[in-house]
């Protein structure tokens, strides 16, 4: 990354180009409830018309894969037993998820309905090819940042055509249609529309059910700051036809009832259709001081659990949770294509998905033997269980942290083949804080945003709904928008 002592964009259209991004949400809170714009590329990047067609082709067979497999809680707790030793979190996930559905001699059935809202995100790498990053199944957001990063450089298009043609790689290429923001929230309307009317057909309810509208119930850290996605989808909503409310963990451990039929009941609101958790996939999420519990986080993890014995949709369940972790993803990817039957995909279905899983390996004694005498440390990445930025060991620290980790811990890591996305042919501007920066080597993190409630598909695109693009400088590991060196892009397609 260099910066310029000239300009390369007149300060006059970087101004509008910030501007706009604040004016139409795509922005992140500050301390002072000011707003301060994300970070994002003056010009989209260019993928070849096959390669995104095969992600779009592929991406809602992962996520019916995943959802079948969040539904069979049998393999769920026999296979990742090992892991919830070595990871308290997910111990405590594993536990809960035990909670609501009961054991294997005395399975139950909690009455909550899953809808996977799920992000899947790959690299395109130059060798070989698009393949997984990530499977994100709880707090899988920004698909509304998705579809204005698309519309952003809609904009910039019309108002300074020779700009964006500047910066752009290839001047026949056309942009891919992004509908993430309103996908989502119609797979999201539908789902609660579902729940609201198994209560309607009862004619002892139906009086008072009809008399509000579907109410969906986004559960929130305290005090985020990225709360213009957030809201985003809940304007979206809106025109959907339901009404929104907003809560921490903390709040709903008191404010939460069980009304009749299992319909959970929110104080002051009434009957909840869907509940979307923004947050819950960290201890943080559910630690209250004032508890002073013997348990760390017991009192806000139950009252997830508690939501979860309730006629409701919800994303994400422990078992979504579960099963989009980093652990089923290694299992996933060393299991043979022809197992994926077990989950409702036939062997071309199951060959398609194989098609785009990195390698992974577990780590045990001869996994770090051969990774210290036979293999290029460059050429793979150390992660654990955690979700978002800052999980995750590059080249001569993965030795290290290998040499730290006691043999109680190995199960809570694997390694993953490490990918190294195209760099972008020509140069681009980023805009962060208002400033520019010129990025020579800048590299895209490809997000396929996907919606099931049931496990069914509920988007008008048979499951598909929109895409995120987050682009970084290559010598840049960490490549949030929200935390780390990411800027918000958009997608454009050769032939």
């Amino acid at each position: 990354m260099k910066n310029k002592t000239q300009p390369l964009i007149s300060q006059q259209i970087i101004d509008d180009a910030t501007e706009w991004a604040i004016m139409h949400g795509v922005a992140f809170r500050q301390a002072d409830n000011t707003a301060r714009h994300c970070p994002f590329s003056i010009a989209p990047i260019t993928m070849q018309r096959e390669v995104f067609q095969h992600l779009r082709k592929v991406t809602p067979l992962i996520t019916k894969l995943i959802s079948n497999v969040s539904e069979d809680h049998d393999f769920l707790q026999s296979s990742l037993a090992d892991v919830a030793k070595a990871d308290p979190f997910f111990g405590r996930l594993l536990a809960l998820h035990q909670q609501a559905h009961g054991d294997n001699d005395n399975r139950l059935m909690p009455a909550r309905k899953p809808l996977l809202l799920m992000r899947t995100d790959f690299m395109d790498d130059r060798q070989h090819g698009a393949k997984v990053i990530e499977f994100n199944g709880i707090a899988a957001g920004m698909a509304p940042f998705g579809q204005r990063a698309t519309e952003f450089h809609a904009f910039l298009h019309n108002q300074w055509p020779d700009i964006y043609q500047t910066w752009l790689e290839e001047s026949q290429s056309t942009p891919a249609d992004n509908h993430g923001l309103e996908q989502l929230s119609f797979g999201i309307a539908q789902a609660a529309k579902k729940v609201k009317a198994t209560f309607t057909t009862d004619a002892l309810n139906a009086p008072k059910e009809m008399s509000y509208k579907p109410t969906f119930l986004m559960v929130i850290q305290e005090n985020e700051d990225n709360v213009y996605d957030q809201h985003l989808l809940e304007m979206a909503l809106h025109k959907q036809g339901l009404r929104t409310v907003r809560r921490t963990f903390k709040q709903l451990s008191t404010q939460l009832s069980t009304g009749e039929n299992q319909r959970l009941m929110l104080e002051g609101v009434g009957a909840i259709d869907v509940v979307y958790l923004r947050a819950g996939y960290q201890y943080a999420d559910y630690y209250s001081p004032e508890q002073n519990e013997p348990i760390c986080c017991h009192t806000l993890s139950q009252t997830r659990l508690f939501i979860e014995q309730h006629h409701v949709a919800v994303n994400a369940t422990f078992s979504q949770q579960l099963a989009t972790s980093k652990t089923m993803q290694m299992l996933l990817t060393l299991m043979p294509a022809k197992d994926y039957a077990r989950w409702g995909l036939n062997l071309e279905q199951a060959q398609l998905v194989k098609s785009v899983l990195a390698d992974m390996k577990p780590i045990n004694p001869e996994t770090i033997t051969w990774f210290y005498m036979q293999t290029n440390k460059s050429d793979w990445v150390l992660k654990n269980q955690g979700e978002g930025g800052g999980h995750c060991v590059f080249g001569d620290d993965i030795s290290k942290k290998l040499q730290q980790l006691t043999p109680q811990e190995y199960d809570a890591w694997a390694l993953m083949q490490r990918l190294y996305p195209h760099e972008r042919e020509v140069p681009t501007i980023a805009v962060r804080d208002g400033e520019q920066t010129q990025i020579d080597d800048l590299v895209s993190e490809v997000g396929l945003f996907t919606a099931y409630y049931d496990g069914k598909p509920v988007t008008e695109l048979d499951g598909y709904a929109g895409y995120l693009i987050r682009s970084k400088p290559a010598s840049e590991n960490e490549g949030g928008i929200h935390s780390g060196k990411g800027i918000l892009d958009s997608l454009v397609l050769i032939n």
